[in-house]
């Protein structure tokens, strides 16, 4: 994708205790486009927070290639860092210690990270009633983060990633201590942004209610892209569509009148057949592999030996789809 705002090819992170090596990405590829709304899901050690830190540039790639917005994030010096993590990528945080200081009321703590970047003190005032009133905070501007909800926590946290207008916006868990309704207004307020400002957005979450609201769901498995769910631009009719209509993708459950999930397919031809394939047909580690005009067919390779045509022994592979947000459905209009 040539306008891609975030590009991940064959990335790979190797982390190094003692005499132990771990391989938390195993050569990803990844991109997002500009504007998009994109979830990361994926069970734990799957190498979810390992990507979020890379992108963030908290953390050093092993190998590979990863550019936000014109950031090459292999090669950038500390100072470039520095600049990076303040102007480029913002970050929300699961835990609320972690996004706001204690001892500074949430006006200051919306100011902070725009006085670190050089602003004046007009401009700093400025731009933090902006932000408290884009995410209905104003009259909390003198609280201190122990007096407000988690809620409203959230919501400042929110304020102070976006202090100095990045252009990716990095959410890991935002939800994940919130109840469901207060989560429900912070995942608007998420998507609000995301269209008001053109904000992209990339979200680690384990909520499939999360994940319903982003524009693609990107499931990582074993450090890798597996599967890819794109929201339908209008959901399919529940009569006369059979019996798939209510099924649910394979990876996270989104429903696939409203979802319509693909396997990723990387540079070198790896993908990874979800779990669900591999338990109902025995592959044994090995395939065969029947290229068609218009598809390909991936068979057991015992079965493909003799010659078995049983439409339910072959796992069809559709062919993966850009990720540009101009070749995906629009997003499904929520009424307010």
């Amino acid at each position: 994708m040539d306008n891609a705002l975030v590009t991940c090819e064959n990335l790979v992170k190797i982390y190094t205790a003692t005499d132990l090596e771990v391989v938390a990405l195993q050569g990803l590829d990844l991109e997002i486009a500009p504007g998009e709304m994109v979830a990361l899901v994926g069970a734990s050690g799957s190498g979810k927070t390992t990507l979020l830190n890379l992108l963030g540039a908290l953390d050093s790639p092993s190998a590979g290639r990863c550019i936000v917005a014109g950031n090459d994030l292999t090669r950038i010096n500390d100072l470039q860092r520095t600049n990076y993590r303040c102007f480029t990528a913002g970050h929300v945080w699961q835990q609320s210690g972690r996004n706001l200081l204690p001892e500074l009321s949430v006006a200051e703590n919306i100011a902070l990270p725009q006085m670190l970047g050089g602003a004046n003190a007009k401009a700093r005032s400025a731009r933090t009633r902006d932000l408290m009133a884009r995410t209905d905070i104003e009259r909390l501007a003198e609280k201190k983060p122990n007096q407000i909800s988690g809620g409203e926590q959230q919501r400042a946290a929110i304020c102070v990633a976006l202090a100095n207008a990045p252009a990716l916006l990095l959410a890991d868990e935002p939800t994940g201590e919130l109840d469901s309704t207060t989560a429900g207004e912070v995942l608007d307020l998420l998507r609000e942004l995301n269209r008001e400002l053109g904000l992209t957005i990339l979200i680690v979450t384990h909520d499939v209610t999360v994940a319903s609201g982003a524009d693609r769901t990107i499931a990582i498995r074993d450090g890798r892209t597996s599967t890819e769910t794109v929201r339908r631009d209008a959901p399919l009719a529940a009569a006369g569509i059979g019996s798939a209509a209510g099924a649910a993708s394979a990876v996270i459950g989104l429903p696939s009148q409203t979802h319509r999930e693909s396997i990723l397919i990387d540079r070198v031809g790896r993908l990874q057949l979800p779990h669900e394939a591999l338990t109902r047909v025995a592959f044994n580690g090995r395939a065969d592999v029947r290229i068609l005009d218009d598809h390909v067919e991936i068979w057991p390779e015992e079965g493909a030996a003799e010659g078995l045509a049983a439409p339910s022994a072959a796992i069809p592979v559709a062919p993966t789809y850009p990720a540009a947000a101009a070749n995906y459905p629009a997003p499904i209009q929520e009424e307010n």
